[in-house]
């Protein structure tokens, strides 16, 4: 196994909202198979991140777009200078409300994202309550509260952590999460992963080509796995969808249809409470720009529930 650099970068890159990203961010959310499948590796060989010990925490990533290394006495030299990452227009602390809850949003996309990919997340401690070097990004030589991790915080620390929990509650009840076998996508029998584009159908090769496109739908048939548990039984699970939007703009997303059944969503990043909703089949989701929405297969809903509104 290794951690998975072209995963880190690739996932900065498209959060960062960088055209051209959508096929591979569909290959690193699929297990990075044409990194370690050649050589007969398993998605577990991955190990996905999205921040380290080495570079800048979750929160900085998305409030510096410069390194701030002052405190280690090299004048600023020390560190990498490309991190791939974007502070919303103010460069570190702010009191600008729209600036602090996009950052707290994007936070929420990163671990979002990490979470719902094959392959073992690695999450780097103190990302969890929304730690901070203050833009120092090679803090190795610091033992002071620029590099402790704030326990057990407070406030929105102590909601980004509930937000996690939830995360990593979602991932170790879904099997499809925890695969351990590549993604085939469409193939006769079983067809593992879709995706979608913001109509509820496939992506046409044309769209995938499209540099400008910034939302995606990943929808994983929790029917098809096609692996088999410690009994020799067949693992099966709930089919889940995953809609990613990256850019700065809602959008109508079409759930897609599949017979009469409907979703229940698991998961909004644009709003941290736990709150689920329902919504019918072939109904519209506004889908709130940089955000992610994690939807779970339903039998039905109410006939009442439409979508978000």
């Amino acid at each position: 196994t290794e951690w998975n650099g072209r995963y880190r970068d690739a996932i900065r890159r498209f959060w960062r909202g960088d055209a051209g990203m959508l096929p591979e961010l569909a290959t690193r959310l699929s297990g990075s198979s044409d990194l370690y499948g050649s050589s007969g590796r398993l998605p577990h060989a991955s190990v996905n991140f999205v921040t380290s010990h080495d570079g800048f925490t979750l929160a900085d990533l998305v409030s510096y777009e410069q390194k701030h290394n002052e405190a280690n006495g090299e004048d600023n030299r020390d560190g990498d200078p490309q991190n791939l990452s974007t502070n919303f227009g103010v460069e570190g602390p702010t009191t600008d409300p729209a600036v602090l809850a996009l950052r707290y949003r994007q936070q929420r996309n990163f671990l979002t994202t990490l979470l719902v990919s094959v392959g073992v997340p690695m999450l780097s401690g103190g990302d969890e309550l929304g730690r901070t070097q203050m833009g120092n990004n090679n803090g190795y030589c610091h033992d002071s509260v620029l590099s402790w991790t704030p326990w057990p915080g407070e406030g929105q620390q102590l909601e980004l952590l509930a937000f996690v929990q939830r995360l990593t509650a979602l991932r170790a009840a879904q099997p499809v999460l925890r695969r351990r076998t590549f993604l085939s996508g469409r193939r006769p029998g079983a067809t593992d992963v879709l995706w979608l584009g913001p109509d509820g159908n496939e992506l046409t090769p044309e769209a995938w080509n499209e540099a400008e496109r910034r939302t995606l739908g990943m929808l994983l048939d929790g029917g098809a796995i096609l692996e088999r548990d410690e009994h020799g039984e067949l693992i099966s699970g709930d089919t889940l969808l995953t809609l990613f939007n990256a850019g700065p703009d809602a959008l109508p997303f079409v759930l897609p249809a599949r017979d009469t059944a409907g979703w229940e969503c698991l998961v909004d990043t644009t709003a941290s409470s736990g709150d689920q909703r329902l919504a019918t089949a072939g109904a519209t989701w506004r889908l709130e720009g940089r955000s992610v929405a994690v939807f779970r297969l339903i039998a039905s809903v109410p006939a009442r529930v439409t979508a978000k509104p």
